[in-house]
């Protein structure tokens, strides 16, 4: 049986994600982010997470090339960040907007939680590179709201 991929995505839309920005820094050291709600934990001993990314996103390049990246988990007031990086012409972190972490990594300001990670393994999945991380930084915000989606929109925990 063919498994039709717009059915999957509507499928595969009735499982709840948190939202995230990947960031990554580029070739020429700016600071570039991507909305993902492909983020997961994978290990606790060691410290991975992975996130994916789309082999023929604009932005594959810098991220498939970078050492590490940052993860930058939104909260529900960050609707309109997320919007921003979901975009193919709006990467570019805005001035002011993030902080360079212990990491190297580009963590966006006003995230409730953010990872900076080096880069251990990359795996091919198919249309997607698995990105695989070993965090070396971490912090969060208790109490915090998570920016959710699911079904194709936002939504809020209650």
């Amino acid at each position: 049986m063919a498994i039709d991929s717009r059915e999957l995505r509507n499928v595969l839309g009735h499982f709840s994600t948190g939202v995230c920005v990947a960031t990554a820094i580029d070739d020429t050291e700016n600071a570039i982010g991507l909305t993902v709600n492909s983020f997961a934990s994978v290990s606790l001993e060691p410290p991975l997470v992975l996130w994916c990314i789309q082999k023929d996103s604009d932005r594959f390049a810098v991220y498939n090339d970078a050492s590490g990246f940052g993860i930058s988990i939104l909260g529900e007031q960050q609707e309109a960040l997320s919007n921003r990086y979901a975009q193919k012409s709006h990467y570019a972190l805005l001035a002011g907007s993030y902080r360079i972490g212990h990491s190297g990594q580009a963590l966006l300001n006003d995230s409730i939680a953010d990872l900076g990670c080096v880069i251990t393994q990359r795996i091919d999945g198919g249309d997607h590179i698995i990105l695989v991380g070993e965090v070396i930084e971490m912090e969060h915000r208790p109490g915090a709201r998570p920016l959710v989606f699911f079904g194709g929109e936002y939504r809020q925990l209650r």
